[in-house]
């Protein structure tokens, strides 16, 4: 089986890591993980970990959890995957219904990438593009939130605001607005987190009024700029911000990756300011952790701004080659059950902070 020492000699002769500075393994080599239970991750030594980060974010419910590993048992020996161009299969069309159910009122129509930077991709481009076939290819801008964070693709990066990323592969971004956050750690004292909010709305008011013939879209982070250092911003700013994006003629982008799925204590943050984005886009803990599997939800309005006869110029120019794959999808179904079987998010709010 191998100790700890032997499999991070092997890992550093073959591997390389995300965000790493990989000389920094010489003197502090990865763990390495034998097996995961529940919070506890345990390595070849027998040491054991509890799991805090949740694996980036993404397990929802625990390692090795038996209703999602019996989900996924049960699809691998039924299908395993199909190209979801030309075809389709009944997990991907439940988890959609799913979804949709589930998501603000008005999201109608669900499209399946890979990752949270994908998804991010997705919204971006069908912005643009449903501006474009509407006869406003002008609208190609987009306006962000300082401190923000969207992913680290080159379209996700060009509308985060991670300086160390911006200013590394700046020469391969494309430009966008930032605006100032409505973060309510920057409020001044005696000043509540929804002043601060309304105060700071002001910015993104007067940009979307100088901006609204060009931009075709804003994305943020609903509620918390979580990669930003987890900082929290009031509910009002989302409701005033949806008002201002159909009053302007701009898309609204929530990015839920990070906060969807329980995270804010509703299952998706805009819940918290009674609106319904143009687009929603999920991941991290859409699976529970255990496949990689990303969702954007958007209107009827927006899909239909792609429907056509035959002209491919009109359709929406996407694809992954493991789209709605199925074992990501009926693992995404059995980890939603559990919301709803464990009654999670009631559970959460009775529990001491």
């Amino acid at each position: 089986m191998g100790s700890n020492a032997e499999w991070a000699r092997r890992d550093l002769k073959v591997l390389w890591h995300p965000c790493t500075q990989m000389k920094d393994h010489e003197a502090w080599p990865p763990i390495p993980i034998r097996s995961a239970s529940g919070v506890w991750l345990e390595d070849f030594d027998g040491h054991r970990y509890i799991d805090a980060i949740s694996s980036w974010w993404v397990n929802l419910f625990g390692h090795g959890h038996p209703v999602i590993n019996a989900a996924l048992k049960a699809q691998v020996d039924t299908l395993e995957h199909v190209l979801l161009a030309g075809f389709t299969h009944e997990p991907a069309i439940r988890l959609a219904e799913n979804l949709i159910e589930k998501a603000p009122p008005g999201l109608t129509r669900c499209f399946y990438a890979d990752n949270g930077s994908s998804a991010v991709e997705v919204a971006l481009k069908m912005s643009y593009h449903a501006w474009r076939n509407q006869g406003h290819p002008e609208k190609s801008l987009f306006i962000t939130l300082e401190n923000s964070y969207h992913g680290e693709t080159l379209g996700a990066l060009a509308v985060g605001d991670v300086p160390l990323y911006r200013d590394t592969y700046a020469p391969l971004l494309m430009q966008s607005i930032r605006v100032q956050s409505p973060d309510a750690y920057h409020r001044e004292p005696g000043v509540t987190p929804e002043e601060h909010a309304r105060w700071c709305f002001s910015e993104m008011e007067a940009t979307l009024s100088q901006y609204a013939g060009k931009a075709a879209a804003v994305i943020v982070e609903p509620l918390v700029q979580c990669a930003g250092g987890m900082r929290m911003y009031h509910p009002v700013y989302l409701s005033l911000l949806r008002e201002a994006c159909d009053r302007y003629g701009v898309h609204l982008i929530a990015d839920e990756i990070a906060v969807g799925f329980g995270r804010t204590g509703t299952l998706f943050a805009c819940e918290q300011a009674f609106i319904t984005p143009d687009f929603l886009c999920l991941s991290k803990g859409l699976t529970g952790g255990y496949l990689p599997l990303s969702a954007v939800l958007t209107t009827s309005r927006v899909y239909e701004a792609f429907y056509a006869d035959y002209a491919l110029g009109k359709a929406f120019l996407h694809s992954h080659s493991y789209t709605g794959n199925a074992l990501a999808c009926s693992v995404a179904l059995a980890s939603l059950s559990l919301f709803e079987r464990e009654d999670v998010l009631a559970s959460n709010r009775e529990r001491p902070g």
